[in-house]
């Protein structure tokens, strides 16, 4: 079957790039040309498929626009102080007895302000395993506590690219879906909060942790107006302000601190907005370099890519066969059983989080009419799935960053958590809807 053989080749194209190492978004232009020359062996016009490439992608253009709002967010709160200060204030609260702990909360924290799973790893990810290390705390267990963290962010801030990119699939209010993320993971957060806690007690301890703050204080002035950008974050978000006009917001306030406070120049500063975060100290460079608006290139092209398949899929019906067999699986194991299944093979075959997102939602969004309630099953499903896959660039880039053991997916327990928990509730529902019925 033709469809059979487009879709065998789309895998095969995406294992050859795992095994290689080459990245994922050659694998996903292999797949465009496979896809369109699908679509013009079915009869339809270049022009055509052209066409219906450009429609996916203006699904998802606003998501695009916050990519780059990111890539400035994550630069400039590095110059500003923002994230130093942040740093340096947890670090105050670490207590050797409860180190795994704190080390989620404290990733989980910075994933909320900024959002962004690669760029928490990178910052506060790598500072804890430092700390783990002069502690010998097993980096397996820091590895898992740090992508626990850096996750529960990624789904659930007002300004995550994930999050915004489930309300542009699915039509939805982030603040809508946030509370609903919030209310379908307070059991696995809390369970996942006494698991690390126990860890952190029965884990071997010695050493004593590094000097941050004279690290950092040596580089930036760390007052209170450096933490204003992450501020404004919450402080609109509280006020439901519209997602693009609160980054635009901090972003603004972390200008004016890096010109008044930090005394950069403004040629520095766009500089550093488009190239990223580069201090001149090697220790400093280790723990805090990047973000700018070229660090999102990759991602936006991943998704440009991806969203160009849905145009695709959608008229030509590529992935029709699939998807009532999946309807056929949801009415069995529920709705959000479904989308499990679907969210871990798709995990497992797009190496990447932005493609499995959008291929869970293409397969899976009729067997959930509800907007709303379909957001949520994508949020804790495919979302963080994803960086569970050893394979993946979700889970395998963070912890490269921190120097992890790609095993520490195993001590991710807030990851398989949610979705388990959210699983088990739904067959709980329809058992008690089945006993109302009778």
């Amino acid at each position: 079957m033709l469809e059979t053989a487009v879709l065998g080749g789309f895998i095969a194209a995406l294992a050859v790039c795992v095994v290689s190492g080459v990245s994922v978004v050659w694998a996903l232009a292999a797949g465009y040309v496979i896809f369109f020359s699908y679509a013009v062996l079915r009869g339809y016009r270049p022009g055509e498929v052209f066409r219906m490439s450009l429609r996916g992608v203006k699904t998802v253009r606003n998501i695009l626009i916050i990519f780059g709002l990111i890539g400035l967010i994550t630069a400039l709160w590095r110059a500003a102080g923002t994230i130093p200060v942040i740093v340096c204030w947890s670090a105050n609260f670490v207590n050797p007895s409860a180190f795994l702990l704190i080390v989620f909360l404290l990733n989980c924290l910075v994933s909320v302000l900024t959002g962004t799973s690669f760029g928490t790893g990178a910052t506060m990810g790598v500072i804890c395993m430092a700390m783990a290390n002069a502690m010998k705390i097993n980096p397996l267990l820091t590895g898992g506590a740090i992508l626990s963290g850096i996750y529960f962010g990624d789904r659930c801030s007002p300004v995550s690219s994930s999050a915004n990119l489930v309300c542009e699939l699915t039509g939805t209010d982030i603040y809508d879906n946030i509370r609903g993320m919030i209310k379908t993971s307070a059991v696995p957060f809390a369970v996942a909060c006494i698991v690390y806690f126990m860890m952190g007690i029965s884990a071997e301890k010695g050493g004593e942790l590094p000097d941050i703050k004279a690290l950092f204080s040596g580089n930036f002035s760390l007052s209170w107006p450096a933490v204003i950008p992450a501020a404004a974050i919450l402080i609109l978000s509280l006020f439901r302000v519209r997602v693009k006009k609160t980054m635009i917001v901090s972003i603004i306030c972390s200008v004016l601190i890096c010109f008044f406070q930090q005394k950069m120049s403004m040629g520095e500063i766009l500089s550093t907005a488009v190239f990223g975060y580069r201090a001149a100290n090697p220790q400093l460079s280790a723990m805090l370099d990047g973000g700018g608006i070229l660090s999102m290139v990759k991602v936006t092209v991943i998704v440009s890519l991806s969203s160009s398949y849905a145009g695709i899929f959608e008229t030509t019906g590529l992935l029709d066969g699939l998807q009532k067999k999946i309807s056929e699986a949801s009415r069995r194991i529920t709705p959000f059983g479904g989308t499990f299944l679907v969210g871990i093979l798709t995990s497992m075959i797009a190496c990447n989080q932005t493609l499995a997102v959008m291929l869970t939602a293409q397969l899976c969004r009729e067997s959930e009419p509800d907007a709303g309630r379909f957001a949520i099953y994508l949020e804790n499903t495919a979302i963080i799935l994803a960086p569970l896959v050893p394979w993946s660039i979700a889970g395998a880039v963070p912890l490269a960053a921190v120097g992890a053991p790609t095993a520490s997916v195993a001590a991710a327990c807030y990851l398989y958590m949610v979705p388990l928990w959210n699983f088990f509730v739904s067959l709980a529902a329809r058992g008690r809807k089945k006993e109302r019925s009778l």
